[in-house]
């Protein structure tokens, strides 16, 4: 590898290789090998169809393609558009038979950032990676992507909606400056409700618009509310929000414009909550301590496995916990085989004053500090700093009865 900022970019890409002509892959890929062997580079021999492509997405997923437009041409060009679809800040670089004026005008249309011509050789390639870094440089002199974390129940009546909405307010009461409560949730929905917020737009307005979408439109569509901004689900329940596939161009675009962005779903299960958790950087999978939710819990974790979303991106919190009623901590995680990353204290009467009022959990109390506890976990630079005095302390040592880090 001729070029030291190749060798310092190799680590940080994942790399895709496209191509149903297993002649090109066995000879692209050593030479791929050769400039990026920090790179994972993964192969595929057939042109995806959409339903596929989905399992690419979200933080896990390839950032640089290399797309054969020799094999099929038209569908090569169109599957451009479906990769940065579901992946857009994917980097791709097509694959050609040809120097064709037309064919690379139409790739580059479409958004392919890079072209080789056939046949490959070692400096044609060592050019267009030197000038992909070039282009990541750029980018990364941008304003920084927000945080996205995407609070789902295991079944209905877990308190999602409530954690997601109190976590919110806390992450914006720690110093976090631009703050989105988004429900994207198209059927059951209630954060305008736990919030006692109206608006005349909701999440479908940015999707119809995501072609055109810019902060002016985007400004038009959120409501404010305690220093925040909040995205609602429609009001109302109709045939549209059935056929709802991908939520990811809202999550991206929200990234742009706020440092932390919580998300509150529905269940993990369909292609549109599916989509919000690979969109998202952590997904905290919300369930009681009684059996039934937790069985829902397994059920959700197996099923967000099932569809190769990570894992360690996973955090299961239990809610509404009670030594005194359903099961332990220590039975719960010997029974799922996995971590409890964070206990929230039943504190039913403090929960339903602030239901009631529409506004967040005193902060004082013992769920409003867990939640500062699970912020705080979550997004380490938000803890406050350990002034020494006896009521820091007093909370530290309180925090600890409701809250491990993950």
């Amino acid at each position: 590898m001729g070029r030291p900022e190749l060798a310092s970019q190799s680590g940080n890409w994942k790399a895709l290789i496209i191509s149903p002509n297993p002649a090109l892959l066995a000879e692209f890929s050593p030479l791929l090998a050769q400039f990026l062997p920090s790179t994972p580079l993964f192969e595929m021999n057939t042109y995806p169809e959409r339903r596929g492509l989905v399992e690419l997405s979200g933080p896990q997923g390839p950032n640089l393609c290399f797309l054969d437009l020799l094999s099929d041409t038209e569908r090569a060009l169109a599957l451009i558009g479906e990769l940065l679809g579901i992946q857009p800040g994917l980097k791709i670089v097509v694959l050609l038979s040809t120097k064709d004026p037309d064919t690379i005008l139409r790739a580059m249309r479409q958004g392919a950032a890079e072209f080789l011509v056939h046949p490959f050789d070692p400096e044609q390639l060592e050019t267009a990676l030197a000038r992909l870094v070039s282009l990541q440089a750029s980018e990364l002199g941008a304003p920084s992507r927000g945080r996205v974390f995407c609070v789902f129940p295991a079944k209905g009546a877990c308190g999602a909606s409530t954690v997601a909405a109190n976590l919110a307010h806390c992450f914006k009461r720690l110093g976090g400056k631009k703050v989105l409560l988004a429900d994207l949730d198209p059927l059951t929905g209630t954060v305008s409700f736990l919030m006692k917020l109206k608006s005349s737009y909701s999440f479908l307005d940015a999707l119809s618009r995501s072609t055109s979408l810019d902060a002016d439109v985007w400004r038009g569509i959120v409501t404010q509310s305690g220093g925040m901004d909040i995205l609602l689900s429609p009001d109302t329940v109709h045939d549209q929000l059935h056929e709802l596939r991908d939520g990811s161009l809202v999550v991206e675009f929200a990234r742009t414009l706020y440092d932390f962005v919580i998300v509150d779903a529905g269940s993990v299960f369909g292609e549109w909550n599916l989509s919000l958790a690979r969109a998202s950087d952590d997904i905290l999978l919300v369930t009681t301590n009684e059996l039934p939710a937790l069985q829902a819990a397994q059920r959700s974790l197996s099923y967000l496995a099932s569809n190769h979303v990570n894992r360690s991106r996973v955090k299961l919190i239990v809610n509404r916990y009670s030594k005194e009623y359903g099961l332990s901590r220590e039975v719960i995680e010997t029974a799922m085989q996995c971590d409890v990353d964070h206990l929230l204290p039943g504190d039913y009467e403090t929960v339903q004053q602030a239901l009631l009022a529409g506004k967040a959990v005193a902060p004082g109390s013992m769920f409003g500090k867990s939640v500062a506890y699970l912020a705080s976990q979550l997004v380490p630079e938000l803890r406050p700093k350990d002034s020494g005095s006896k009521k820091s302390s007093a909370l530290s040592g309180l925090l600890s009865l409701f809250g491990r880090a993950s």
